[in-house]
């Protein structure tokens, strides 16, 4: 599943659509998210005829603003979910369920083979009473993430660490893959109770979780399996992991073999050395 890195990938490959004026709107008629039909209409009524004015992003969600509309268009990629920017010109695949006609000659395409993603409207200005968005955490690429903060939720509970991490009511936009890279990062083992996590540490983690987030960003997210921009180009950050997918691999710190564990039903890799409970 795209991350933050992945998410705010697409919103910055976005920009070139911004000013342009939507002219019509095309749905396949299948439900997305959680079997639900979308709301056609809804979507109408917030985007044709008017222009795209910006591009947004609350976590893993992206929020579309248009000229003269009270709502914005909420998209969340799911697991397999895009978002392109193509020429009109371009063969829709088959797995195209959202098209906004632009001008220039252009489309927005959401598409999404396995139809886990959402694509809604949400009350500009008041998004977050949107039930998608109304318990989201912090945003770490936005300096709200601390020590301080982690700790006090840390102590709240008595969860492994890297459970902790996924929470998006604590930290948005964080997923499987940056949470192992941070723990790493930071020499924590991902078992470790949160209860038990020190002030000390809690600060290591805080700056751990930013900056793995932010050299993904520069090398335009991880793509394993799905992802790709708005231009249908793949991130790079891939060859950069330290741990996640790589076990029985060196580690790059002590060169203990990296392992790989199941926590919650998602894998987990770590380094049984360098990251002691």
């Amino acid at each position: 599943m795209p991350e933050l890195p992945e998410v705010e990938t697409v919103r910055r490959t976005l920009a070139p659509a911004v000013g342009a004026k939507v002219s019509a709107l095309w749905s396949s008629g299948l439900p997305l998210h959680m079997k639900r039909p979308l709301d056609v209409d809804a979507l109408r009524r917030a985007s044709v005829g008017a222009s795209i004015e910006g591009v947004r992003r609350l976590g893993k969600y992206l929020l579309i603003d248009f000229s003269r509309r009270s709502d914005s268009v909420l998209v969340h990629l799911g697991m397999t979910g895009r978002l392109r920017l193509v020429r009109a010109s371009e063969p829709r695949g088959a797995h195209t369920h959202v098209v906004w006609t632009l001008s220039g000659g252009r489309e927005l395409r959401f598409s999404d083979p396995r139809r886990f993603g959402q694509v809604g409207v949400a009350s500009r200005g008041a998004e977050r009473e949107h039930p998608a968005l109304r318990r989201l955490g912090v945003d770490p690429l936005a300096g709200e993430l601390t020590g301080a903060l982690l700790h006090l939720h840390a102590l709240a509970r008595r969860t492994q660490l890297k459970t902790l991490l996924l929470d998006q009511s604590i930290i948005a936009g964080i997923g499987n893959i940056y949470a192992s890279e941070a723990l790493w990062r930071a020499e924590i083992s991902p078992t470790l109770r949160s209860y038990r996590l020190s002030r000390e540490r809690a600060d290591r983690l805080a700056r751990a979780v930013v900056a793995v987030l932010r050299r993904a960003l520069t090398k335009g997210g991880t793509s394993l399996r799905d992802f790709v921009d708005a231009d249908g180009l793949e991130g790079n950050n891939a060859g950069y992991l330290s741990v996640y997918a790589r076990e029985g691999e060196p580690c790059p710190r002590c060169k203990a073999a990296i392992r790989r564990k199941v926590i919650q039903g998602r894998a987990t890799f770590y380094c049984p050395r360098c990251q002691r409970v």
